[in-house]
């Protein structure tokens, strides 16, 4: 995606703070860090300091993060993907750009070329070893020349994208804004880049407001990934953060309500789990 000269001068800050922030996890990356022995809720607390423990997590679960996903929904996730996919492209005629935040190992953003065949999609994660996987992904000799030409993906920032006001389609963002430090800071950028009439979509899990349905699941989330986290990783707490992150995050009544907010029209909400996991469609104003 091309910067307009208008925002160049925008686009030249955010790729600074984007650079500045990949040059500080590679410089983490050098001395691994055993996210044990962070405290967890200290740093879900502090969004200064969340990041710094999301994207190491990221970069250790991402080999495993697809098996690990199917796995905690019972494949649920394949459904769930398919009704974001449908409702991404339902209104995309022609050509256009379309950006998946929180891209992970990139089958999705395979899914939205293969898809639309004239939709060009760059997938953009904080984890550089999720984009590694997108990359050697988007590489495979399985993939069609004429899709690779379509697609990229790269390190960056939700909170700071580097794309140019208004030349956005399409976003897709999965479970994302829940491990972002300042959910309303990604939603107003998204905003941002998001043409007039352009399509959002999101999917996450969110704080459920019936308490008893809230600590069974969140309860099975815990257990399960503390077992997972030990089995796979010898670190509880590598997936133990999924309950956590959640218990600290929105309803998704809420999240309708910052969409609204931040210049978005809602189309429909589609809940999954009682309200725990939950798709947004929605325009741009």
């Amino acid at each position: 995606m091309n910067d307009s000269s208008a925002g160049s001068g925008q686009g030249a800050n955010r790729k600074d703070k984007a650079n500045s922030q990949v040059e500080d996890h590679t410089a983490t990356m050098e001395r691994p860090i055993r996210l044990g022995s962070l405290d967890l809720e200290a740093h879900l607390s502090d969004p200064d300091r969340k990041q710094q423990f999301v994207t190491p997590m990221f970069d250790v679960i991402a080999p495993r993060y697809d098996v690990f996903t199917r796995m905690f929904s019972f494949g649920m996730d394949a459904g769930w993907k398919r009704d974001a996919l449908k409702a991404a492209i339902e209104n995309i005629a022609g050509r256009g750009e379309a950006l998946d935040l929180a891209c992970g190992t990139g089958d999705f953003v395979l899914a939205l070329a293969n898809a639309s065949s004239e939709l060009r999609v760059t997938g953009i994660d904080a984890s550089p070893r999720m984009i590694d996987i997108a990359n050697a992904r988007i590489g495979a000799g399985s993939v069609s020349t004429a899709v690779r030409e379509r697609v990229s993906a790269r390190v960056g920032d939700m909170m700071r994208l580097d794309v140019a006001d208004q030349s956005v389609d399409v976003i897709t963002a999965g479970y994302g804004v829940r491990n972002v430090p300042d959910p309303a800071t990604a939603v107003r950028e998204m905003a941002r880049v998001l043409k007039p009439g352009g399509t959002l979509v999101t999917m996450d899990f969110y704080r459920p407001e019936l308490a008893l349905w809230r600590a069974l699941l969140l309860g099975y989330l815990s257990v399960a990934g503390n077992v997972v986290g030990w089995w796979w990783h010898r670190d509880p707490v590598v997936y133990g953060y999924i309950s956590r992150s959640i218990e600290h995050f929105m309803s998704w009544q809420a999240f309708s309500g910052l969409l609204e907010q931040e210049g978005f029209a809602l189309q429909r909400v589609v809940r999954h789990l009682g309200g725990g996991l939950a798709m947004h469609v929605a325009t741009r104003r």
